[in-house]
């Protein structure tokens, strides 16, 4: 490790091997100078803890001197210490000062005072150093950090496009499977192939289901869950929850009882979607890990103020139970309570924690109660706003769709195109097709459709870039009515809809599609164009 050096400058060699002698306890080199200009040399090759200066020398004195000194940029710091055996009024100790030293000692030195004040000088240079040093090895730190945030984003976009694509590619084939089984359900068929139909069509919602977990952990992960504020029934949530859960119960032979506290206002305002699979979720497991007697749903008000409404929600069964050991890693993701129930009962292991984690996003907190072979008790409490009037929500089934919507699907796998016309011929209605983006630009400006079907990713011109083509056509035309373009896609990331919404489009369905969901667009087209 070097030494600290202090530059010692006086015209007298006797004298500047006094200052050596004082200062020979200290672990320092000293560098001697016998005039100013050969001390600003030395300031220019090398660096120097401090200067001890002689005021009165022949040539360049010690104030010139370290006026120079101070003009530099590598000097413009140093502590300097004035030592004279002449100059010694109190205008010379305040020129010197002025000048820019830290001290000015008279001659003869006496040795402990200018120790003392070397040491202090000492110290802050080599505190000074350490903290160079820490500044440095902090910069240093800070530009690898830099690096690996750069990476990490870099990571986080490949795997969201890698998840993207993968959504798409499944949900693709995913939406041919049910959506053709769904219509061939309500064809005429005998009960025994009606019920390999049932299950193929719940094997597929199954999968489903499981894709739909693992995009929305990564979106939970990613921060990219929004959490939304609309107007909805309880009541209505519930019921649809019963309906889609209670024929698997009955199947098992266990009781499905949902209660909800009539005091609760019947409207709603809040994320209905979220809530809804948060309950889905505990109510499927609660059913899936029950084998006799019941799974119950419960709603109570806890409190109700002029602003908001306070619910405890709970999912109670008489299930297989969860031990203490298991309870502790219950929410966290691809967990089950351990491996056997993995083998026996299947699920990826995200539900519970997709559910915490939607829960804590709506500003609640899930717990759990629950004794090997008794029973599970899941529990969570959330605050709503509510409206006093009627809110008039999902009637769209009550109004007539007219059967003669100029429909387009643009669409370029052919079995999707297959589904999309079956589903919309199931509705009574017909449709053409476009096999890329382009040519359902070119359809459009010759039949100007009331409504596009617009699937996202196409060849030649994808959907987004086909919507925007075809916004521009219609601005640039005023007299052309415009068109009703609905996103139809395997794209289902919160991104997606942003974008295809930002291009023009007015509306959302990911695939696999429900008929339910297109005859509520549907019905509220045919109000528009009433």
């Amino acid at each position: 490790m070097k030494k600290e050096k202090i530059l010692i400058v006086d015209d007298k060699l006797e004298n500047l091997v006094s200052l050596e002698r004082i200062l020979s306890d200290f672990d320092v080199d000293f560098v001697r100078a016998s005039s100013g200009e050969e001390a600003l040399k030395h300031t220019l090759k090398e660096e120097f803890a401090m200067a001890i200066l002689d005021v009165q020398m022949p040539g360049m004195d010690g104030y010139e001197t370290l006026e120079f000194m101070r003009q530099r940029k590598k000097t413009k710091l140093l502590p300097v210490i004035f030592v004279s055996a002449i100059h010694q009024s109190d205008l010379h100790i305040i020129k010197g000062i002025e000048t820019g030293a830290v001290d000015f000692i008279p001659k003869p030195i006496i040795p402990e005072i200018l120790k003392g004040k070397v040491k202090v000088f000492l110290d802050l240079y080599q505190q000074r150093k350490e903290l160079d040093s820490l500044l440095k090895y902090l910069e240093s730190k800070n530009e690898e950090l830099i690096i690996e945030k750069a990476r990490a984003e870099d990571a986080n976009r490949a795997k969201s496009m890698f998840l993207a694509n993968m959504s798409h590619e499944i949900r693709s084939p995913m939406n041919g499977i049910l959506g053709l089984s769904r219509i061939l359900i309500e064809s005429e068929l005998n009960d025994e192939q009606k019920d390999m139909l049932k299950v193929m069509t719940t094997s597929g919602e199954n999968l489903l289901q499981i894709i739909n977990d693992i995009l929305d952990y990564s979106k939970i992960e990613a921060g990219q869950i929004e959490i939304e504020s609309i107007d909805f029934k309880l009541k209505k949530l519930l019921d649809t929850i019963y309906y889609l859960l209670n024929f698997k119960a009955k199947e098992k032979g266990i009781d499905f009882i949902i209660d909800i506290d009539e005091d609760i206002p019947k409207n709603l305002v809040g994320d209905s979607f979220r809530l809804n699979q948060i309950l889905m979720n505990l109510a499927n497991n609660a059913i899936k890990f029950t084998h006799k007697g019941s799974v119950q749903l419960s709603v109570k008000c806890l409190e109700k103020t002029k602003q908001y409404v306070s619910l405890f929600f709970s999912v109670k069964d008489t299930g297989i139970g969860i031990s203490r050991e298991a309870q502790k890693k219950l929410f966290k993701e691809f967990t089950q309570s351990d491996s056997s129930t993995t083998r026996q009962y299947g699920g990826t292991g995200l539900g519970l924690a997709i559910s915490k984690n939607l829960t804590n996003l709506m500003g609640g907190r899930i717990s759990l109660e629950s004794e090997p072979e008794v029973g599970s008790e899941f529990m969570f409490e959330l605050k709503f706003g509510y409206k006093d009037q009627e809110v008039d929500m999902f009637n769209n089934e009550k109004v007539e769709i007219p059967k003669q919507l100029s429909i387009l699907v643009a669409e370029d796998n052919p079995i999707n195109q297959k589904v999309a016309m079956l589903t919309l011929r199931h509705m009574g209605l017909q449709c053409d097709v476009a096999k890329n983006g382009l040519e359902a630009f070119e359809m459009h400006k010759e039949n100007n459709y009331q409504v596009i079907l617009m699937d996202m990713q196409m060849p030649v011109l994808d959907g987004i870039s086909a919507t925007e083509k075809i916004r521009s056509f219609e601005n640039e035309n005023p007299e052309i009515d415009k068109t009703f373009i609905i996103a139809l896609t395997a794209n289902a990331f919160v991104e997606d809809k942003q974008n295809c919404i930002n291009a023009g489009m007015n509306d959302f369905i990911s695939k696999p599609f429900k008929e339910e969901a297109l005859r509520k667009i549907f019905s509220q087209i045919s109000k528009s164009i009433a």
